[in-house]
């Protein structure tokens, strides 16, 4: 079986090589098409995606925040109470006062926890403009939470009715280029696919049009034209680098 794969091969002419050629570039040139149906929408669902995981990691960690804050206030709350059940023992030891001293430091501590109130209450106020500004943030990140997976929900759909309309014809053209990269030389089908890579428009194999290679343009000297029309060898361009075939030889028209 392989001597018989071997031998095909090697009866295989440069001119039937290079219409194989054609013939996979035309069918990957499909593909390509496709895909540029479909333009950006899979960048922009993929973008999407991100930034609505972004937004929510962004919303629970405001939500942290608001616990945090909820703590903090309670345990300032708790030392009001606490401050406050002090000054009221501190006020009931001044009205059995013996000396001056004692009442003198009774009325620091009293002067001290109503301080420590003050210090509570004012803790208390800025954490309370620290809720009402995360939960502003946190509303306009919901809105924008929403917006954006409406937004997703859409550009979903569209690409899923463009897949769907598309992905039967994608495949079959694909199952067409895999039969026919079989019936290539590998080393050359590397070179193609190499050639293809670096091309900007996908093209490892282009038409000669009125002299000039059809991928960059570029006039061909007369003899190199003739040794591409007789086709016996694969011919690059030396300008693009991509691989040259006469129209004729596929039975295309010279634009």
């Amino acid at each position: 079986m392989a001597t018989k794969k071997k031998s095909t091969e090697q009866e295989m002419s440069v001119e039937d090589k290079l219409k194989a050629l054609y013939t996979l570039q035309s069918y990957l040139s499909e593909i390509d098409r496709i895909k540029t149906l479909r333009g950006e929408l899979p960048l922009e669902v993929a973008d999407l995606d991100d930034e609505i995981a972004g937004l929510g990691t962004r919303i629970n960690n405001f939500e942290l925040e608001l616990q945090e804050l909820d703590t903090n206030t309670k345990l300032q709350k708790g030392k009001i109470e606490t401050s406050k059940a002090r000054i009221e023992k501190y006020n009931t030891q001044l009205d059995n006062v013996r000396n001056s001293k004692e009442y003198d430091h009774l009325s620091k501590e009293i002067e001290f926890e109503t301080l420590e109130i003050e210090l509570a209450e004012k803790h208390i106020r800025e954490y309370g403009q620290e809720i009402v500004s995360i939960n502003e943030q946190i509303d306009i990140a919901n809105e924008q939470l929403k917006d954006k997976t409406t937004d997703l929900e859409h550009k979903k759909k569209e690409l899923d009715d463009i897949i769907s309309e598309t992905k039967s014809q994608e495949e079959t053209i694909r199952e067409k280029a895999k039969k026919t990269e079989k019936s290539i030389d590998p080393r050359l089908l590397a070179a193609f696919k190499r050639i293809r890579k670096n091309a900007r428009n996908g093209l490892g194999v282009v038409l000669i049009q009125r002299g000039a290679c059809g991928g960059c343009f570029n006039k061909i000297p007369p003899q190199k034209q003739m040794d591409i029309k007789l086709g016996k060898k694969v011919i690059v361009c030396e300008y693009c680098g991509r691989i040259m075939i006469d129209p004729e030889m596929v039975g295309a028209k010279e634009r």
